[in-house]
């Protein structure tokens, strides 16, 4: 009797192929991975998920159901009567072939790579970095397998790997919409704080050499156990030398980063200790106090940096804030248009009707094309997680977010000083759900850029003119920047029900024009 076999190999054998545990070191350089051996590991991840109320994963094998649906749905076409076979070409050696990753299977691959990347497990990362591999492997020019390759090192700690791939992406384009070189300054300039910090306790506690070859673990106990005792004089080149050691050996930086904000809190404590007069038994010659607060301000420096990148202007440039109230009475008596990112805008030729308005209104990535598009921008509406046309001079900038300490930061690490004279306030964060108090009991879908933007200006109602050119709803395909075509029309959005809450309101529909006022 024939034993039946399925189509893919022991889940062992596909997890072989995983990234090895341990340091980080072996992250640094692409390896070279077959497409088949992906397919391998993401359908043995998919066996070891199981239904849960961690909604990451369950995102995870949504995209990972996705792509060994659209594989398998390929080798059926492939091994059909279809004219158009499943590429495959030779392998290294000439001896087999093995498949060509083309665009059919790329997107839905990145998608499964990006959900590991959300989950943020250690064996999602590692997942997500055989992805990168895999796509890197035939596509050393993919912006998004770099880019990916790059957040997720960064989430595994391996930050010197991680801006060697934000480089590559940097590299292959022209538009940095996601803020990428801010974030590789950041972590430069972070490493050489945490270089700076370690240094100083190097010199300041020249004994930790001693320590600093031997098991961190080991060395750790040992000082936490001195330290519970009394003795912070032998305590403390024990931690400093396993602190050294992590450092020498490419430790993860968010290990680093417990290590010493462990330190510092044990030596602050040490330090308050002998300042209040309580028991110091052991403990004499604990640091120079100022020393102590120089390591305190380096390390929070090195965290800061890390998590926004450097700031040269604090107060971005002189910009005004404006509120709800304001901005009504800026627009009010103004005609508006509004400019969709679609291929109808593109491919027209209304440039110079839609430069003859009062206030021309675009939104996140928009193009310009003077005879196509027109060349004015008076307000920019975003979405504060993508950072297309920030630089670009406009008198009025709204930034949407849905949760306030995520707007925040991204204003503080994308802004940029003098392109804007005006910026949305708090009030201005989130028209539909803030302003409008509509819940998503109402609207589930998250409002699009283009929508908040459309029903703040319909409540507001003191516009002279109120038009809409190009709304077709992704109907003709996107309009972009280069930099930001490659990103997809996201599934998030519900695009049928802003359709028809605008055709409720329309006054006039034409080909390129609705008119709501």
């Amino acid at each position: 009797m024939t034993k039946a076999r399925t189509r893919w190999p022991r889940q062992r054998d596909a997890e072989d192929s995983l990234p090895p545990e341990g340091g980080t070191s072996h992250l640094a350089t692409v390896q070279p991975t077959e497409l088949e051996t992906c397919l391998r590991a993401c359908a043995a991840h998919s066996g070891k998920l199981v239904a849960g109320l961690d909604r990451r994963r369950t995102a995870l094998a949504e995209a990972l159901r996705n792509l060994l649906a659209t594989h398998a749905g390929m080798e059926q076409t492939s091994s059909g009567a279809s004219p158009i076979p499943l590429l495959r070409r030779t392998a290294k050696g000439g001896s087999g072939s093995a498949l060509v990753l083309g665009d059919k299977l790329l997107d839905p691959l990145l998608a499964v790579g990006n959900k590991a990347l959300d989950c943020g497990y250690e064996d999602e990362l590692k997942l997500a970095i055989l992805i990168t591999d895999t796509v890197l492997t035939q596509r050393k020019r993919s912006r998004a397998g770099w880019r990916l390759r790059a957040r997720t090192l960064e989430a595994m700690g391996a930050e010197t790997a991680a801006v060697e791939a934000y480089e590559h992406y940097l590299d292959l384009t022209d538009e940095d919409g996601f803020g990428v070189a801010a974030k590789t300054a950041g972590l430069r300039v972070g490493a050489e704080r945490q270089s700076e910090l370690l240094r100083k306790l190097e010199r300041d506690c020249p004994e930790a050499t001693a320590f600093a070859g031997r098991s961190v673990t080991d060395s750790w106990a040992e000082g936490l156990e001195l330290h519970g005792r009394g003795a912070w004089n032998e305590a403390r080149p024990r931690l400093i030398g396993a602190l050294l050691t992590q450092e020498r050996a490419g430790a993860p930086v968010p290990e680093i980063q417990e290590a010493l904000a462990q330190y510092l809190g044990l030596a602050l404590e040490v330090s308050g200790a002998a300042g209040s007069g309580g028991s110091t038994r052991g403990n004499t010659g604990t640091g120079d106090l100022a020393l102590l607060t120089d390591l305190i301000a380096l390390y929070a420096e090195q965290r800061r940096t890390r998590m926004r990148g450097p700031i040269a202007d604090p107060t971005f440039g002189g910009v005004e804030w404006t509120t709800l109230g304001e901005f009504r009475n800026r627009i009010a008596g103004k005609s508006i248009c509004l400019i969709a990112n679609s291929q109808r805008v593109g491919t027209g030729s209304m440039g110079a009707e839609i430069d003859a308005y009062d206030l021309v209104v675009r939104f996140n990535s928009y193009k310009i094309d003077p005879s196509a598009t027109g060349k004015r921008t008076d307000i920019h509406a975003t979405i504060h997680k993508h950072g297309f046309n920030w630089d670009q001079k406009v008198h009025t900038r709204l930034v949407f977010g849905g949760t306030s300490g995520d707007w925040k930061y991204s204003l503080r690490n994308r802004l940029v000083p003098g392109a804007q004279q005006y910026l949305g306030d708090e009030s201005l964060r989130w028209p539909l759900r803030d302003i409008g108090k509509v819940g998503a009991d109402v609207w589930p879908a998250i409002p699009t850029s283009g929508f908040n933007m459309l029903w703040l200006l319909d409540y507001l109602d003191v516009s002279t003119q109120l038009d809409l050119i190009g709304f077709d709803f992704y109907e003709s395909g996107a309009y972009r920047l280069p930099a930001a075509m490659k990103m997809p029309i996201t599934s998030v959005h519900e695009y049928t029900s802003e359709k028809a809450w605008v055709m409720e309101r329309a006054q006039s529909v034409t080909d390129m024009r609705i008119r709501l006022r």
